[in-house]
Order: structure tokens, then sequence, then C-alpha cells
């Protein structure tokens, strides 16, 4: 597979052309961001293991289901993936109380929800990325009411999987946010699931192993990445065998 021009730079990754018009080429950038850029800063090796991470979760994934752009890793730092007409709303899932949802409504940090709890953001910077409703969402004409409907069944499914997925490998899958896109007219799951995206906390010291340690200047942002990974590999090995 051919990779050719840069098709689009993000704040954590750039997407380039191939020789197939259906499939691009996902690179995992070192820098990370907070605060819609505001604060951001280059941690070394930190794409390498995003670009593992959801490799495997990716797959994990797509064995049990759940459509994605996913196709195969290319790289440490690159994968191939199906090209998306990316929807701009973000699926956020929290099955813990943490972060904006805390200061919104006034919940003590860590409070487990009832259920989980679907929330919905329109992906804008400039807006900082303000919570919408449905009605938003089709006011708008960013997704069909049968496409939120697809948006939400798969994110519950996601959530579904993924806690057990981390509970298997002692870490509590606090929230996450997914992004969807349009791939040959059928709605699929979309950039990543990292650390970068998720809230994960060691189930028995509830210490932070996801981007708050950036966000939150706790240090040991890299290291705490590698930890996750560590243990995803292992619990991947013992299924693989």
């Amino acid at each position: 597979m051919e990779k050719r021009e840069k098709l689009y730079e993000g704040k954590a990754k750039v997407l380039y052309t191939t020789d197939s018009e259906n499939l691009l080429v996902q690179y995992f950038k070192d820098d990370t961001t907070a605060f819609d850029g505001a604060k951001k800063e280059v941690l070394e090796d930190k794409g390498v293991i995003n670009c593992a991470i959801s490799t495997v979760i990716f797959e994990y994934l797509e064995k049990h289901g759940v459509r994605t752009h996913f196709v195969e890793r290319l790289s440490p730092r690159e994968m191939l993936v199906k090209r998306c007409e990316i929807i701009p709303v973000e699926v956020v899932v929290r099955n813990v109380a943490a972060g904006s949802f805390c200061r919104r409504y006034g919940v003590e940090e860590g409070t487990p929800l009832k259920e989980p709890l679907v929330e919905y953001f329109y992906k804008s910077d400039e807006l900082h990325d303000p919570m919408v409703c449905p009605n938003h969402v089709y006011l708008f004409g960013w997704a069909t009411r049968e496409e939120l409907g697809q948006m939400t069944k798969a994110a519950l499914e996601v959530n579904e999987l993924l806690k057990k997925f981390f509970d298997e490998i002692d870490i509590l899958l606090v929230d996450f946010k997914l992004e969807f896109g349009r791939h040959n007219g059928e709605v699929i799951l979309a950039d990543e699931i990292t650390p970068d995206s998720c809230r994960l906390w060691d189930k028995s010291t509830m210490e932070v192993l996801d981007k708050d340690r950036f966000r939150k200047d706790m240090g040991k942002v890299v290291e705490s990445y590698k930890e996750v990974y560590r243990r995803i590999m292992e619990r991947y090995e013992r299924v693989e065998e």
C-alpha cells in the first residue's frame, strides 16, 4: 500500500491518502493537547503506544461484531483504515462520574452511575465542543435519526465489551469518547480508542492511567500509557493462546 499526500492533520493524528480511494493511512503523533489545544506538549513514544493500544482494541471489537474503520497496523505509528466521512458528533459514554460531568452537575468524582449515560457533543474546537441533544444533531444535519440511533447502539455495545475487556486487566472504564464516520453508506466506528480518549483508573488503587494525568499536571503520562499497554498485551496474548 503506497502512502501518498497528506489529507488532514489533527491534534494527535495525520491522515494520508493511498493508491486506493477507499483506504487511508492514519499516523499517530507524539503531540498531546488539552483544553482545545491551549495546552500542548510532545511526549516521546506516545503515538507508538496509542497506535498499538488502538490496534488491539479495534481487533477485539471487530471480533465481537463491531464495524470499525480499522484494516491493519502498518508500522509502529501507522494503521491502514477505511476512508470515512466523519460525522461531527462525539459520542461519550459514562459509567462513573468524572470530568465535565462533575462540574456540570455537582456530582462527586468517582460516583458510580446507575446505568451507562450517553451524551453527545458537537465536534468543534472553535466552539469548545458544546454538549448537544439529539434534536440539535437532526436540526443541523450532522446525522439523521437513524444514524444517531446506530451510533448510540454501537456506543453502548462498545461500552459493554470494553468494560469486560478492561475489567480483566484490573482497570475501571470510567468513560470514553467515540467518533463515527460514513463508509460506503454504512456508519462505522472511526478515530481511535486509547488513553487519550478514555478515562481509565486502576481498580485497586484508583490511580489515573489516562490523559487526565496530562490535563492535571500529574506527571508520568507516558509511563501510565505504557502500563495500560502492558496489561492489554498480557491479556491479548492469553486470549490468543
